[in-house]
């Protein structure tokens, strides 16, 4: 069933029909609301509430059999807004898969003469959890009446979820090959079997249900030879003299109706157990049963089916290995726990090291370069002490799953055994031995074991695993040559980079926009400056827009310093110094990748406003990635925007190799930590990134104190009479055309539908595409722009007003322009000296309003004159907000900032604004690909998300 059928039939409430036999039962779907589910099937009696007492009511139904709905209803618990009886039904889906893995199922006859399959024996823990489930079925999950004269009868919750649960029970196991005609194999075909003669033994089974038997294997190693015990060398000596098998399995039966009763199946067998009266008269039989089901799982326990009686199985050495490995968890599937020998010492433990090769030395290299090569060997130890490489030779050549080692015998898990053999030592380099080693695990051969560090690897590990403490230890005083005083924090993200690329990694300065990370670069290249062995020139990759704020930073902070422009026409690389800063942008770095790589290995390149090269496999990652030097360095405000992989695709370009492949690093981190499903993925993955990555926020204790208050205001706004009618009619004309597709058709048309409700809320004029005509009296937004903006001039006041949409600002700027509000307009096609004008303008006070296009302005200006921000929409991703709010609200701000977030109320606006709040917490990240994240919605999910909420009206 596809996910948008699921979602429509989760809205809906379920209710079981049982059916004799149980297989041919069905779950009927059925809407409370009165309205027709998906795909009607049949008519339903229901039973509703009517006033103070209830009334039979003849609903439209979506009729499934319990073999077709039984994946829906487990997926249904977590659909958003699911009905309760969907969700109940559902998780009693899940009761009843999670009953038949552990082997609770038996054969029987239904009360019509038919074969059919069961759930059984229930222990007490089974049968505490379906009362307390059948005590939560909500009154829609059963609200079918039983047949008869009145009053209405409603059928027992328990009973119902009993027979709900034998329906599973008789659905599943059939085999869909068997012939569907008379004569086919009862308890096998799909076709109910005629088995009336079978009730008796039927009714001994049904008996079975509520009492029964659980069976276990004690493993034993049989008495040692009358010698004295440390004088036996190996096994192969014991058991020459011993004759036979160590290992001798011990069949033992457990009483589910009181745990505390245990027996051996020998003394059961033999009458001599005192608790055979406890056990009851099914016990033979059922375990038996049980040994069957096992034996298909192992075939080793079907010896035990052929014995006089199931007492005990000698196990060969294979056969004690693949316990130990293969079998265990099929052997547990099937309801049979194995109990080792608590005199066997099972502490062989196998990790993994790496430490520097020999020929390295014991001191730690100046540069980390690739041919540093580090040694990756297994460490395998008992008893937390390593073995010794006389031990670890016997080890290898053993060919049994027991040996005896430092007087104790040790159980071997075939793995550690394979690995114990692997003597062969590896080669890493430093990058990806610090990636091991700070995570403090390694993938080998698809799995992950643990790894330690050895050498000087264990020291470097200490100093860069608190990147900001180290550099308290030793602190690096800035450069003479720098005017300019810098904070403490910024002393110590200088000697945190100073750290990383004189070692020869790199590293990820990602502070808050505004706490200073261009003076923190230009500090790091003037002191480098200072050590001949890192002297060099600089490149910095940066957006268009931010070549003039480099070159002012440059000429402010360093004076003196050589910095030049290799952009445009008049662009060269002649006469290249080294203490040079050479400034480039993202553009013309991709079409002139060969003539920066020519220039050999620069001492630094930096990438600011990193977040440009998030996609890996963009041409413009892939360019930056040619460049040689000697370290590299990226900036970014939001070193992760959307998903994990971004973090991955910055940091595998400062540090190539840290964290593996992005898809190793997408299964071992990102999955797990976005979805929140494995808390200590994200412990793992912090251990790994910290080094490599100092993030500071302006809200830290004592990163900015002299920074202003900042007040975050959601304003909602009420659409006009024109805004809801044509929400309302694009709402119902696209969601209608949904329907119809599917792929990426139906991809598309999910983001159309929201880029058209988003220009709605703008403005009508902006989603028709109006030219001139009027603007005012239009908008609710536009009214509360015009409310705020007054108040703001009154004062004296700035503003700064964003919008991702260029048409709209421009119906702004007219509108403002009509009203005599002097305005100013910063989108993607103003130029660079335009633009530094702009910014001068209206730090000086003669503009008192700046309009600027979301993703054109959103970083790299300093625009501390505005006292107020304003997001007249929504970008979806508070990330990219921020950035946009650091514009004003940054070092140099001395008065208290407010922003401003529009809402149209009621709309796919507040929706979202709701979701955004629940998802910051993925990196100070939110809601993965704006829209896109919405178009694998279910139509009914899509419906509820854009649907206009009538308070809005």
């Amino acid at each position: 069933m596809d996910p948008a059928r699921i979602g429509e039939l989760a809205a809906c409430a379920a209710v079981f029909l049982p059916a004799d036999p149980p297989r041919l039962g069905q779950v009927a779907f059925w809407r409370t609301d009165g309205h027709a589910p998906p795909a009607v099937t049949g008519r339903l009696t229901v039973v509703r509430p009517h006033g103070v007492s209830v009334r039979r009511r003849d609903v439209d139904a979506t009729i499934v059999p319990v073999s077709q709905a039984l994946p829906a209803l487990g997926r249904m618990r977590g659909v958003p807004g699911a009905d309760r009886a969907a969700a109940f039904w559902g998780a009693a889906s899940v009761l009843a898969l999670q009953l038949l893995a552990r082997g609770r199922l038996l054969p029987g006859v239904s009360p019509g003469g038919f074969d059919a399959w069961r759930i059984g024996p229930y222990d007490q823990q089974d049968v505490a959890r379906m009362r307390e489930l059948a005590a939560a079925m909500p009154p829609e999950a059963r609200a079918v009446p039983l047949a008869g004269p009145a009053p209405v009868r409603l059928p027992e919750a328990e009973q119902l979820l009993r027979a709900f649960l034998d329906a599973v029970a008789d659905a599943l196991p059939r085999t869909p090959a068997a012939p569907a005609a008379a004569g086919a194999t009862a308890w096998t075909a799909q076709v109910p079997q005629p088995v009336p003669h079978q009730r008796g033994w039927a009714a001994e089974v049904a008996a079975g249900l509520d009492a029964g038997v659980r069976v276990s294997l004690r493993l034993e190693l049989p008495g040692l030879p009358a010698r004295d015990r440390d004088d036996i060398d190996d096994l192969d000596a014991w058991e020459d003299e011993d004759g036979g098998s160590p290992f001798r399995a011990v069949v033992q039966l457990h009483s589910l109706g009181d745990a505390t009763v245990v027996a051996d199946a020998a003394d059961i067998w033999s009458g001599r157990s005192a608790a055979g009266g406890v056990f009851g008269p099914r016990t033979k039989i059922d375990t038996l049963l049980t040994l069957r089901r096992a034996a298909r799982a192992w075939p080793p326990l079907g010896r035990l089916l052929t014995a006089v009686a199931p007492a005990e199985l000698e196990l060969s050495d294979t056969e004690v290995s693949e316990l130990l490995g293969e079998a265990a968890a099929p052997v547990a599937a099937a309801g049979i726990q194995v109990h080792w020998p608590k005199e066997l010492a099972r502490e062989l433990l196998a990790r993994a090291v790496v430490e520097p090769a020999e020929k390295a030395g014991s001191d730690q290299p100046s540069v980390l370069g690739a041919d540093t090569l580090l040694t990756f060997r297994w460490q395998l130890t008992v008893g937390g002490r390593e073995l010794e490489p006389a031990e670890l030779d016997r080890l290898a050549e053993a060919q049994r799953p027991v040996v005896r080692l430092r007087d104790q015998w040790v159980l071997i898990d075939p793995e550690v055994l394979a690995r114990a053999r692997d003597r062969q030592d590896r080669r890493l380099t430093p990058v990806q031995a610090l990636g091991a080693v700070l995570g403090g695990s390694v993938e080998v051969g698809g799995q992950w074991v643990e790894v330690t560090a050895g050498g000087w690897l264990t020291e470097l590990k200490e100093r860069l695993a608190d990147p900001e403490a180290t550099a308290r230890r030793a602190p690096l005083a800035p450069p003479a040559a720098l005017r300019a005083t810098l904070r403490d924090y910024q002393l110590r993200g200088l000697a945190w980079l100073h750290q990383m690329t004189e070692l020869g990694l790199g590293g990820c300065l990602a502070d808050d926009m505004g706490l200073g990370k261009t003076i923190t670069l230009i500090a790091l290249h003037l002191h480098r400056q200072n050590i001949p062995a890192l002297a060099g020139p600089t490149l910095v990759v940066c957006p268009t827009s931010l070549l003039g704020n480099w070159s002012r930073e440059i000429e402010r902070f360093a004076p003196g310093t050589s910095v030049r422009r290799f952009h445009g026409p008049a662009r060269s690389l002649e006469d290249l110094v080294p203490g040079e800063f050479v400034l480039t942008t993202y553009a013309t770095m991709r079409l002139h990748t060969a003539q920066l790589t020519a220039v050999g290995a620069w001492g630094l390149v930096v990438a600011d406003e990193a977040q440009h090269v998030k996609n890996p496999f963009s041409a413009t990652a892939k360019a930056l990635r040619t460049i040689p030097a000697q370290a590299r360095v990226a900036l970014t405000g939001t070193p992760v925007e959307n998903n994990l992989s971004e973090l991955w695709a910055l940091l595998d370009w400062t540090t190539p190799g840290l964290l593996g492949p992005l898809k190793a690093f997408r299964d071992r981190y990102a999955r797990d930590v976005e979805r929140g499903e494995d808390p200590q993925a994200a412990v793992r993955l912090a251990a790994v990134v910290r080094p490599f990555l100092l993030r500071r926020k302006k809200s830290d204790p004592g990163i900015a104190p002299e920074l202003p208050p900042k007040t975050e205001t959601d304003r909602a706004v009420a659409l006009t009479k024109e805004q809801i009618a044509l929400y309302e009619a694009v709402v119902r004309e696209t969601l209608a055309e949904i329907r119809q597709r599917d792929g990426f058709a139906r991809r598309g048309l999910v983001v159309k539908l929201l880029t058209a409700l988003k220009q709605i809320c703008n403005h009508p004029a902006q989603y028709l595409k109006e030219q001139g005509g009027t603007i005012a009296g239009r908008s609710g937004k536009l009214e509360l722009l015009d409310e705020l903006l007054d108040t703001i001039l009154s004062e004296d006041g700035a503003v700064l007003v964003f919008t991702q949409y260029t048409a709209m600002a421009r119906l702004i700027e007219a509108h403002l322009t009509a009203r005599s509000v002097p305005v100013q307009f910063l989108h993607g096609g103003t130029s660079v000296s335009r633009r530094e004008e702009m910014v001068r303008r209206f730090q000086d006070g003669q503009v008192p309003v700046f309009l600027l296009s979301l993703k054109a302005a959103g970083t790299g200006l300093n625009l501390t004159r505005a006292g107020h921000v304003i997001h007249f929409d929504r970008w979806w991703n508070p990330a990219v907000e921020d950035q946009a709010t650091d514009r004003a609200y940054r070092i140099g701000q001395t008065q208290p900032v407010q922003v401003h977030r529009m809402i149209a109320e009621g709309t796919v606006e507040d929706r979202i604004a709701e979701m955004l709040k629940r998802k910051k917490d993925l990196a100070e990240s939110v809601l993965s690909g704006g829209e896109a994240a919405f178009t694998e919605l279910t139509d009914a999910e899509l419906a509820d998300l854009v649907q206009l909420q009538t308070s809005s009206r």
